[in-house]
């Protein structure tokens, strides 16, 4: 099933795209680009014996989320889905009117003796989305595209709170970030057909100029968490041998 986009976005993909994949990419620009920034002044620190944890986060169409943190060292799993709204209204027809509360959510599953909480989310700063954008990322309108990250407890919620203000205070963005916090009350996996999108469509007109671009950034801004090789959803759902 196609996904609904922008339609002047798809003519200019369009219009940019050519077979070989790798002048797709050089052509293009991200529709939102990457920037800089510090990490957060206060992380959370791996506690001994501990698991997996979870981040939830919504910055737009979850197919380029999802893209970037299947690239990103220390992470086990991506998955694309729906966050703030009820579990019968968690279907894409649904959640694409903008009325269920529902936003485009990837779920982050990592370890954090690999990688922190707050590599997590200067990650999302920098190249995942624009925190900027109020209900909106780039050519997709609406609330369910909106900026949220729904904290799973009480320690991401200070840590993002304060990054959040670390980052208005430093005014590395020029306008103010309106990413919103709100605690994660459930999260809701999105159709088949949306996970693993970007990698299983690379030369796709609306992931070679909006979502490709932002692996590129992670590559180029954080070679050291980079990983060429993404885990999938389809990959970690097999059964093992």
């Amino acid at each position: 099933m196609a996904r609904m986009k922008s339609a002047s976005t798809l003519v200019l993909g369009a219009l940019l795209f050519v077979p070989v994949f790798a002048s797709v990419t050089s052509l293009v620009q991200a529709a939102e680009p990457a920037v800089a920034l510090p990490p957060p002044a206060a992380d959370a620190a791996p506690v001994a014996g501990g698991g997996l944890q979870t981040a939830v986060l919504s910055g737009g169409c979850f197919w380029g989320v999802q893209a970037v943190y299947q690239h990103t060292k220390g992470v086990t799993q991506a998955v694309s889905g729906y966050a703030g709204g009820q579990k019968d209204t968690a279907h894409y027809e649904m959640v694409s009117t903008g009325r269920t509360g529902h936003a485009e959510s990837v779920s982050v599953t990592f370890d954090p003796h690999q990688i922190s909480y707050g590599k997590i989310l200067q990650i999302y700063f920098s190249v995942a989305h624009n925190p900027t954008e109020l209900n909106f990322q780039g050519p997709d309108h609406g609330t369910q595209y909106r900026s949220e990250i729904f904290y799973t407890n009480d320690e991401q919620k200070r840590i993002a709170s304060a990054y959040i203000a670390e980052l208005d205070k430093a005014r590395v963005f020029g306008q103010p970030i309106v990413t919103k916090l709100e605690p994660l009350a459930g999260f809701f996996p999105a159709e088949d057909y949306h996970q693993d999108y970007a990698v299983l469509h690379p030369t796709q007109p609306y992931i070679a100029f909006n979502d490709l671009p932002k692996v590129d950034n992670l590559k180029r801004l954080f070679a050291d968490v980079y990983r060429e090789t993404p885990v999938t959803v389809m990959a970690s759902s097999k059964p093992s041998q």
